[in-house]
């Protein structure tokens, strides 16, 4: 969803106790892809801009990536935003590592022996 706002980065919309905002964090920190993080209790700004993208409510995550929102959405979602939202500037959210496909434990497991 494109919004009026404009993000120079990704912007994490969060709050404690939220599952859903802990996997997300944990994925995009392990992807060592630099965010910019508001708890909206804590932030009564960010939690109106969270209800502006969501028609009210204060669903979280919400993230901004440039000019798009996104509720609750995956990290390969907010790779592939930042990508097209920062084509010449992927580097420096990505760094080299840009395949987003994991291999699981077994396959991992496997390779091994």
């Amino acid at each position: 969803m494109h919004t009026t706002d404009h993000v120079d980065g990704v912007e994490v919309l969060w709050r404690p106790g939220c599952l859903f905002c802990a996997r997300l964090r944990r994925g995009l920190r392990r992807r060592d892809i630099p965010t910019t993080e508001f708890n909206i209790w804590d932030d009564e700004s960010a939690a109106a801009r969270v209800r502006n993208v969501t028609g009210g409510d204060e669903t979280v995550p919400t993230v901004f990536v440039g000019s798009v929102a996104m509720v609750n959405p995956s990290v390969r979602q907010v790779v592939a935003t930042i990508e097209s939202e920062f084509p010449d500037r992927t580097h420096e959210f990505l760094g080299d590592r840009r395949d987003t496909t994991r291999q699981s434990w077994w396959s991992r497991l496997r390779r091994r022996s």
